[in-house]
Parts: structure tokens; C-alpha cells; sequence
């Protein structure tokens, strides 16, 4: 395939910008999931897909001598099952010192009563088994540790679902994502639309960004215009799972 862009412009040429970014692409990629399960805005970010694109750019033949990120597979996952984990681990820090008081806030876009209750609601059900589950459902795994935080679940606890969760969820989706390349004439067809593919990957994670942030800041509107956007110190306290929550089995929140 010619690639027009590289063309007319030399410097967007694929292999040139791949060849610079080097590490710095698999450090973008780790500050993107570590964000999206450690801190409250992480929930806007598309991890899942972006994990499957992480091993499929991993495969050799896509970009040599091994893939866009300059290192093997096998390291790829372990640093993003590593910044997955590290993100669970600061996301329960800032809830168990903020406590309570993080749920007092007006619905914005980066905030909703909502996907908080939505949270609670799988821990009562799963209980402390949500810390691994909830990797696999979006706003909940970025909830999750917050709420076990602030509900002071176990420490070890939970830092050992933690560690489960993020092996499975990043290293084991990364992998899948390799493996699926590995499929005959996907790797090559990567290999063979790559700009394409990577100005989708930058693109599709903006837009889908953008999308989240505006439909949540409209739903936040529609709550002030029925005068439900602020949550009120008895309401935070509600919100609070009661530590039995954490076992594992059925439990109702405080």
C-alpha cells in the first residue's frame, strides 16, 4: 500500500512517528489505564478497546523488530497490568482519606450520583469479588476503588483482588489482543494499514473522550433543572457502603 500521507508529508509518515514516540507510546498507554482505575475522570477513557489495540500492535510483523512499542508482548502486559494496578491502589488511597466527603460535590461531567450507586450495587451483589469483576465493566472500574476506600474495605484484602483484577484485566487482555493478531492475514493487515489504523486508535479514544464528557455534563444538567445536582453531606454518608458490603455474598449498602 502507498501511503499518500507519507508522501506528500515524509514526517507523518507512519514508521517515522513510531520510531520516535519508541517507549514513550507504551508510557502513554500505561498513564491512560492507570488513570482510567485510579482517578475519577478515568471512567471517560476507553480502556478495553484500548488494551486489545495494545497487543495487536505488539506483533512484530506490524512494525519490526517487535511492534510499535519496542518490546515484547509479554512486557507490554506486565507493564499495563502493572499501571492498572497501580491505579486501583491510588484510587482506594483517595477515597479512604477523603472518605465520604469525596461524594459531596455538584453532577458534572466528571462526576455522577449515578455511576457511584451503580457501583455500590455490584458490591453489594458480588461483594469484595468486585474489585476483580469490575475491571471488566467500564465507569465501575473506575468507581470501585474509591468507593472500597471510603467504605475502608480490607486493605489486604483488597489489595490482593486488586492485584488478581489487574493481571487479568491488563496483561490478560493485552495478550488477547496478541493473540488475535496472530490470527492468519490480521497481523499483516495491521502491518499493511497501520497509519490508518493508529489515526483511528488516536482518534476514536478522543471522540469517544469528547462523547462521555458532553453526555454526562448533559445529564448533570437535567438533574440541576430538577434540583438533584448536589449531593448533600446525609446523602455522601448513603453512599458509603457498610464494611459487610466487602464480604463476599450478599450484603445491603448502609
Amino acid at each position: 500500500m502507498i501511503h499518500t500521507t507519507a508522501a506528500l508529508l515524509p514526517w507523518l509518515d507512519p514508521a517515522t512517528i513510531i520510531d520516535a514516540a519508541g517507549p514513550w507510546a507504551l508510557v502513554i498507554v500505561c498513564l491512560i489505564i492507570f488513570a482510567e482505575t485510579g482517578l475519577l475522570i478515568g471512567f471517560l477513557l476507553p480502556g478495553d478497546t484500548l488494551l486489545i489495540m495494545a497487543g495487536i500492535l505488539s506483533n512484530p510483523v506490524t512494525h519490526p523488530p517487535h511492534g510499535v512499542f519496542g518490546v515484547n508482548v509479554w512486557i507490554t502486559g506486565l507493564l499495563i497490568g502493572l499501571a492498572a494496578f497501580l491505579g486501583g491502589e491510588v484510587g482506594y488511597l483517595i477515597g479512604h482519606k477523603a472518605g465520604p466527603a469525596i461524594f459531596e460535590r455538584k453532577e458534572s461531567g466528571l462526576f455522577s450520583r449515578k455511576n457511584v450507586e451503580r457501583t455500590n450495587a455490584f458490591f453489594v451483589r458480588f461483594g469484595g469479588l468486585t474489585v476483580i469483576l469490575a475491571r471488566f465493566v467500564p465507569i465501575v472500574r473506575t468507581f470501585a476503588p474509591i468507593a472500597a476506600g471510603v467504605g475502608h474495605m480490607n486493605k489486604w484484602k483488597y489489595t490482593l483482588y486488586n492485584l488478581i483484577g489487574a493481571l487479568i484485566w491488563g496483561f490478560g487482555l493485552t495478550v488477547a489482543g496478541y493473540l488475535l493478531s496472530l490470527i492468519p492475514g490480521v497481523g499483516e493487515f495491521v502491518a499493511e494499514y497501520i497509519d490508518v489504523i493508529l489515526l483511528t486508535v488516536v482518534v476514536g479514544t478522543v471522540g469517544f473522550v469528547v462523547f462521555h464528557y458532553f453526555r454526562e455534563r448533559a445529564a448533570a444538567k437535567r438533574d440541576a433543572a430538577a434540583g438533584q445536582d448536589t449531593v448533600t453531606h446525609a446523602e455522601a454518608e448513603a453512599l458509603t457502603l457498610d464494611p459487610k458490603s466487602f464480604e463476599d455474598g450478599d450484603h445491603p449498602a448502609r
